[in-house]
């Protein structure tokens, strides 16, 4: 089989190759190339050389639209992409264009960048528009597969003109050089001996993470390996979370993604990496190697790392949307090989596209080839790359047939059906930003959810809102009235109060307005009702009454999130006290900013202390991490003593008056660790210590009374955040008086 190329011809072997699996396949011998699209009329491979010209193979082979070919000749690191022929026409969603290089919606690994050339575009960006080029575009040679002869079209005969081109009639600018590339990888790795931790929800605390803030200036990790995978594995990271307690860390999205054009003019970057493309492919710029190809392994072997502390990796992934933004994007990938597949177009308006994520777009999650993406995906990442769950970004997305989210989708019914998918963790950002899309507690069996209740609620009792008793009281036990009527157990509340998006801990404690100025969009990007309280001055403060505030209040949510039932979830550095000045919305800023600052573990070790009491504390007594919700009645015949009790300060049980109290802002709770009706996993009955939680938000110092003897006649305090460290060695007898300090929480411990 001949082929050419831009510098010479050469002859490579083509064979028919196999539809499936899609994407570039190395078998050790060869590659398959398998592409889908419905609306090619052809398609090219182009193959780059290392001084980035191209040959291009045309793919004759094609089976239910997945275009295909096998190169026996093709090894790991070769880069590639694709070109289509087809229709241009907008207006019934059709946007082929073959000047441009297209990246592999399979691919495993890319490399190279985008450098926003005019060329990424299939219309003129520039007004007045300048000459078509002086030479033809298609200045290399096309080879048929089964007839060696070459195609005489160029590139120029497409000319994409829409409503949005400058110059209407100018042919198309060649995105090759400035574009990325697909690349063929290495799929053999020697995991050893590595088996997933699969630690159960109700054993499980989340740390969320980015790979590079949390490496960036960490002292202790070598400086050519900071803001990598490799740098994340370190021993000196793995080391801060098992002694903080965590069993498992979610990893902002990994997923390869694009730097917005509009953000790098400004000198900003999309730090946060929601903008992706790439779904099964590990962000090359988190790579400490600069082979092609070669973060496939360094992720692999985090993974690996990671394991072997026996912490899993959950990864935040973004199906909702891609890079490619409106209809006056980039056209990078999945637009120019089948658009009206892969993107849900306005009914009746196909040249635009419908945005429940307020990003321009919105992935076609009905059509067949991008829910099988998506699964593809999720179970690429599961059996080859060993991660142990999923954060679904901007979930309501996903489940949205026609228009509205529906709890029986298809892409639900897939995930239910998988036999790998099903198997690992699957986390729900249960809303959009459509009609409709907040969804929380709506979610399928299967699945578990950030419960943004949780967070509002918590945020909103610390703070000292009025009537938020019997709200606080449901989120701190497991939120029954939102997943118990699934069939969900509390585990399926992800419990949070601080994420990537908005104030970090210490912020949310240190400023009531958002501070976003430095992202250069006037202080109009970022949430504005963050329900937080500066304590009484805004930001930065030498007041040591502020700052003793604060810091009672940082463990108060701390201390509440990690007691509560449910699985908690932790930003990175809170336990250490991150600021971000303010800046509740730091998508774009890749800078100090963002970053965590470790010399803060030394100078709020007091801080990173209580976090692992806390934690300490919640692991070793089941009776915070129960399997089933509380049910409120006696745990024996005939036995008072019930599983769970709400008690005023005075010691006496709740009533509805009480909870109806609209300036009522403290309340107990006994927790029976007699009363856990679940066996273990051995099938044997759970016995814990029981415990009472008092919880003062109002300003004063408020006296309570210890129940009387038919909880306990003898409390011990195990927990109180108005010390720095949470510890406190005192003993009350049933009765007694417990002084417990305005904003503040105590935890007491039954010894007799």
């Amino acid at each position: 089989m001949d082929e050419s190329e831009s510098t010479g011809t050469t002859h490579i072997p083509v064979w028919p190759g196999s539809a499936y699996p899609l994407g570039a396949t190395y078998d050790g011998a060869g590659t398959n190339f398998s592409l889908f699209s419905e609306v090619a009329e052809a398609v090219d491979l182009c193959l780059i050389a290392k001084d980035g010209t191209e040959t291009r193979v045309r793919l004759d082979e094609v089976d239910g639209y997945v275009w295909h070919a096998y190169l026996p000749t093709v090894v790991p690191g070769q880069r590639y992409g694709y070109r289509i022929h087809g229709p241009w026409n907008p207006a019934a969603g059709h946007r082929c264009d073959p000047s441009k290089l297209l990246l592999d919606p399979y691919g495993k690994a890319f490399d190279g960048d985008f450098d926003g050339d005019r060329s990424l575009f299939s219309y003129d960006i520039e007004a007045p528009a300048d000459p078509a080029p002086e030479e033809p575009l298609d200045a290399v040679e096309i080879v048929d597969t089964q007839d060696d002869t070459e195609d005489e079209d160029t590139d120029a005969e497409l000319a994409p003109d829409n409503e949005d081109t400058a110059g209407p009639g100018l042919p198309g600018y060649d995105s090759l050089g400035h574009t990325m590339t697909t690349v063929v990888i290495n799929p053999f790795f020697d995991w050893a001996a590595d088996r997933a931790p699969t630690h159960p929800y109700h054993d499980t605390v989340i740390y969320e993470a980015h790979v590079k803030g949390m490496t960036a200036t960490h002292p202790g990790v070598p400086e050519e390996l900071r803001g990598t995978y490799a740098g994340l594995a370190h021993p000196v990271i793995i080391d801060h979370l098992v002694d903080l307690g965590v069993t498992a860390i979610e990893l902002m999205p990994v997923h390869q993604f694009m730097h917005d054009q509009t953000l790098l003019d400004k000198g900003l970057r999309n730090y946060w990496g929601y903008n992706t493309f790439g779904f099964l492919a590990p962000h090359t710029g988190y790579s400490s190697a600069e082979k092609p190809g070669a973060a496939v392994s360094e992720f692999k072997a985090m993974v690996r790392s990671f394991h072997e502390a026996g912490i899993e990796v959950i990864l935040d992934v973004v199906y909702n949307h891609t890079a490619e933004g409106n209809h006056l994007g980039p056209t990078i990938c999945f637009r120019g090989i089948d658009n009206a597949a892969y993107y849900r177009l306005v009914d009746g308006d196909a040249e635009h596209y419908m945005d429940y994520t307020g990003t321009g777009n919105s992935l076609n999650a009905r059509h067949p080839h991008t829910l099988q993406l998506i699964m593809d995906s999720l179970r690429y990442w599961v059996t080859e790359m060993h991660v142990d769950g999923f954060r679904f970004d901007l979930a309501s997305t996903l489940a949205r047939e026609l228009h509205d989210v529906d709890r029986l989708s298809a892409f639900f019914d897939l995930v239910q059906q998988d036999p790998i998918v099903s198997q690992v963790k699957l986390i729900a950002e249960p809303w959009d930003i459509g009609e409709g899309g907040y969804q929380v507690g709506n979610f399928p069996g299967l699945w578990t959810e950030w419960n943004g209740k949780y967070r509002d609620t918590v945020r909103d009792y610390w703070r000292g809102e009025p009537a938020t008793l019997g709200e606080f009281a449901s989120r701190l036990t497991g939120s029954s009235d939102l997943y118990e009527a699934t069939g969900r157990r509390p585990g399926a509340s992800i419990n949070f109060v601080i994420a990537h998006d908005g104030f970090t801990l210490h912020d949310l404690v240190s400023y009531n307005e958002k501070h976003n100025e430095a992202n250069g969009e006037g202080n109009n990007d970022g949430e504005s009702h963050n329900r937080s309280w500066n304590c009484g001055v805004e930001g930065p403060t030498d007041d040591p009454d502020i700052l003793d505030l604060r810091g009672r209040q940082s463990r108060n949510i701390l201390a509440t999130l990690l007691l509560s039932q449910g699985t908690p979830m932790l930003a990175h550095g809170d336990e250490m006290g991150r600021t971000q000045q303010g800046n509740n919305n730091v998508y774009c800023q890749d800078s100090e900013l963002s970053w965590m600052d470790w010399s803060l573990a030394d100078s709020n070790a007091d801080l990173v202390e209580f976090t692992k009491r806390v934690i300490a504390l919640r692991m070793k007594n089941p009776v915070f991490r129960r399997r089933r919700f509380f049910e409120g009645t006696p745990i024996r015949s005939g036995d008072q003593t019930r599983d769970i009790a709400w008690l005023t300060p005075a010691g006496e049980e709740m009533t509805p008056e009480d909870w109806d109290s609209g300036f009522g802002k403290s309340l107990a709770v006994f927790l029976n660790g007699e009363g856990i009706p679940e066996p273990n996993h051995r099938g044997e009955r759970v016995v814990g210590d029981s415990f009472l939680l008092c919880f003062n938000a109002h300003d004063e110092e408020i006296e309570f009374s210890t129940p009387n003897s038919d909880y306990a006649d003898e409390w011990a305090v195990v927990l109180d955040t108005a010390v720095l460290t949470g510890a406190k060695e005192t003993v009350i007898k049933a009765g007694n008086p417990l002084q417990v300090e305005a904003r503040s929480l105590v935890v007491l411990r039954r010894t007799a």
